[in-house]
């Protein structure tokens, strides 16, 4: 699938729940959330559809995320359905890695996940102190999350990269640490520029901080980091190498970026079953409804795909005023 302005589209995107045990202050700036409803979740066979009509198009990578996908019920089995759909070469997972470790079946959940079929893992990481760590997602949950990390690698995923959002007045002064903390455990680490995405009142000057400030801090310390522009990942990552270890940093930019958008790959399927052709668009296109019609065809999911390609934007909105429609948990991560 390729839009009006070449981008391949082979990417999906997909949120299975709007549910976290987490409250990051940046995805869910309160408490109070109104969830979706069991039945206004797309079912496994739901999304399983959708996948393989993607994959029928040229789908064929996939990320599952949330919410916190790991809180819904059944997903290691969703995961292998997923996995077996003609077509789908790779599946990712976008999780804050808290419930990682927990019993499943003979192991962990980590170990189910990898032999249901899931390959690279993206972790969110905002800091290494317990405290700043509560403070910002709203649950003390950093020992678990090293518990999570260490069951993940346990379990032998083929990548696991470490997300950090960049905020000024939080974090700044971790990002060596957090770069070092990541060279040490064999993970890529992403430093992502806040977003205007839950709300206006996420993103304010006071704590806005740049890629580039971000890349220049860290230059400081390991001296000036060396662009990679031939080493990409699925995503809109620049990435550099820092000279004395050759450890690769990946940035994400999409605030101050020109060329952000220029890449861009996906879809994004929220777990009420709207296609997305981009999160800085209010653009959502309602496929639960032809997903619950009998009389929709496969030919007509195949259709409706394209429509939405059709429709994707040349670039976000997030520089123009963007006014948020749904909290970045309702849309997945």
């Amino acid at each position: 699938m390729e839009d009006s302005f070449g981008h391949h589209i082979n990417y999906l995107r997909i949120s299975v729940t709007d549910r976290c045990n987490e409250r990051c202050s940046y995805c869910l700036p309160d408490e109070d959330q109104v969830w979706a409803e069991r039945e206004e979740t797309l079912s496994d066979d739901e999304i399983v559809r959708m996948t393989a009509a993607g994959a029928r198009l040229g789908i064929t990578r996939l990320r599952i995320t949330g919410g916190e996908p790991l809180v819904r019920p059944g997903v290691v089995d969703l995961i292998a359905r997923l996995k077996a759909c003609p077509g789908i070469r790779q599946i990712g997972l976008s999780s804050n890695g808290t419930l990682l470790a927990r019993p499943h079946g003979t192991g962990t959940l980590a170990r189910a996940l990898r032999e249901a079929g899931a390959e690279a893992l993206n972790l969110s990481l905002d800091s290494l102190d317990r405290e700043t760590y509560a403070r910002t997602t709203r649950r003390d949950f950093f020992p678990r999350f090293l518990e999570g990390l260490d069951a993940a690698q346990e379990a032998g995923f083929e990548s696991i990269r470490l997300n950090c959002v960049l905020m000024r007045g939080t974090n700044e002064h971790e990002l060596w640490d957090l770069a070092d903390f990541a060279r040490q455990r064999g993970c890529l680490i992403r430093f992502i520029e806040l977003m205007p995405v839950s709300s206006r009142h996420v993103l304010t000057e006071e704590n806005f901080l740049s890629a580039g400030e971000a890349r220049r801090l860290l230059g400081f310390r390991l001296g000036p980091l060396t662009p990679l522009p031939d080493f990409k990942t699925n995503g809109p990552a620049a990435y550099y190498a820092v000279p004395a270890t050759g450890q690769r940093i990946g940035f994400i930019g999409a605030m101050t970026n020109l060329h952000f958008c220029e890449s861009c790959n996906k879809l994004r399927l929220t777990a009420d079953g709207k296609l997305r052709p981009c999160l800085g668009s209010h653009l959502e296109f309602d496929f639960r409804h032809a997903l619950r019609n009998p009389a929709t065809t496969e030919a007509d999911l195949e259709r409706l795909f394209l429509e939405v390609v059709a429709g994707k934007p040349k670039e976000h909105e997030f520089r123009d005023n963007y006014q948020p429609g749904r909290r970045m948990i309702a849309i997945g991560g």
